[in-house]
């Protein structure tokens, strides 16, 4: 969930403003003239406890992500935006769904296989539209999504509207989003029908697991959202947030080994072979609850606090406080120091290899529900021009941003990305 958590894009828009005539009268754009986001990622993580392999094994793994967002003013009230963008990752984990796929070397689960699943892309497709009243106390929002890789597929919608009042320093807002998505299961190879191999041994006896296909391969994900920010003073600006996440179907992961205590061994080299995959409820109910606090310190620094609490029906109950402390250098750049700590117990669910027994309802050794902490360090600078006088064909350059991050877990799990944003706008 955390490493989820981390594996973020900086999406960098600014909302430009101004006048219009119109029957006598100026009326305030919402969005001046068309803005393209050029986004790229890179993330890489290593650890020693990847779920594909029981909990103990190689969590190597690269990705490279890159988007396209363009927002483009319909009117003067209203905002087309489309995201489009692509995730290709290589995982040593994922490759171990069947690791016998490696050539002259021994299968072993801190090693990496060069099978199909070795490496694969995400694409996704984000269309929102954007209605703004000519008061600009109301903005209606409406969304799509569509996402697609080798072993799964989600299509999403959602809308929102915020309310503004106050005189606009105060902001009420509420939002849902569902999403529907559909497994395509890629169970770990020895527990594929017709599996067999004469290189098996054991501690006794025959192979023999108890897994049995799923027979729902859908997961169909619910929220809602709800926040007030408010302006405090002239120095302090806060707000609230809460979310309410109701998930529904396959939530366990097809490919994702489990090792009993109870059962006898079985190898094949040096590779451990499965007793079943993780088995989770089918439900999940989630709730996290919040707040942010900014505090303008002077005309050159700025305090960004957060902080947030979770909990859900699984037992796992997790806090996150952050601090961000925008420097401005001076007119063009500014600095980003940022540091994020992260607690979380473990999911009721949770064992570690060969700890559950066979005879539970529900297992998993996926270190993600296990309990541990983070630290998050990073850096980041912008360059920001609000006449945007650097040109490339007919867009202005308006920003620049460049954030680097490094992740560390009490678990071993540890990780970086580099993170690149350019913000262009038209003529």
């Amino acid at each position: 969930m955390d490493k989820i958590t981390f594996l973020f894009v900086f999406l960098l828009s600014t909302l430009c403003f101004s006048q219009e005539e119109n029957s006598g009268s100026y009326q305030k754009r919402v969005l001046e003239t068309t803005e393209i986001d050029l986004l790229f990622s890179f993330y890489n993580q290593d650890g020693q406890n990847a779920a594909v392999t029981g909990g103990q094994g190689t969590e190597e793994l690269t990705d490279a992500t890159s988007s396209i967002v363009v927002k483009i003013p319909v009117n003067q009230n209203d905002i087309l935006t489309v995201d489009v963008g692509i995730s290709a990752y290589s995982s040593a984990s994922t490759s171990n769904v069947d690791p016998f796929n490696n050539g002259s070397n021994r299968a072993n689960p801190f090693s990496a296989s060069s099978g199909a699943s070795q490496s694969d892309a995400l694409i996704h497709f984000n269309p929102s539209y954007q209605h703004s009243s000519e008061n600009r106390n109301s903005v209606y929002t409406a969304q799509a999504y569509v996402a697609s890789e080798y072993d799964y597929f989600s299509i999403g919608f959602g809308g929102g509207y915020a309310y503004l009042f106050n005189e606009k320093n105060t902001v009420v807002s509420a939002s849902f989003q569902m999403f529907l998505d559909k497994w395509n299961p890629q169970y770990p190879i020895e527990l594929r029908n017709g599996f067999s191999d004469p290189r098996i041994t054991g501690s006794g006896g025959t192979y023999n697991s108890i897994f049995n296909e799923f027979n729902d391969e859908t997961r169909n994900s619910y929220s809602v959202s709800l926040s007030l920010s408010q302006i405090l003073g002239k120095r302090i600006q806060g707000s609230l947030f809460m979310d309410i996440v109701s998930q529904k179907g396959l939530l366990s992961t097809p490919h994702q080994r489990i090792y009993f205590g109870d059962t006898s061994d079985f190898f094949i080299e040096d590779f451990q072979l499965a007793d079943d995959v993780e088995q989770l409820p089918n439900s999940r109910l989630k709730i996290p609850i919040g707040g942010r606090l900014n505090y303008f310190l002077n005309d050159l620094i700025v305090l960004r606090s957060y902080y947030r609490y979770y909990s859900d029906n699984w037992g796992i109950n997790a806090h996150t406080a952050s601090l961000e402390v925008p420097i401005k250098l001076n007119d063009k750049f500014t600095l980003y120091p940022t540091y994020r700590y992260y607690n979380q117990t473990a999911a009721d669910y949770f064992y570690e290899k060969e700890m559950a027994v066979s005879s539970l309802d529900f297992y998993t050794s996926d270190y993600d529900l296990s309990a541990y902490s983070s630290h998050q360090y990073g850096i980041g600078i912008r360059y920001k021009d609000i006449f945007a006088s650097s040109k490339v064909f007919a867009f202005g350059l308006k920003t620049i941003d460049f954030r680097f991050g490094k992740y560390d877990r009490s678990d071993g799990l540890n990780s970086y990305i580099f993170s690149l944003g350019t913000t262009f706008v038209g003529d």
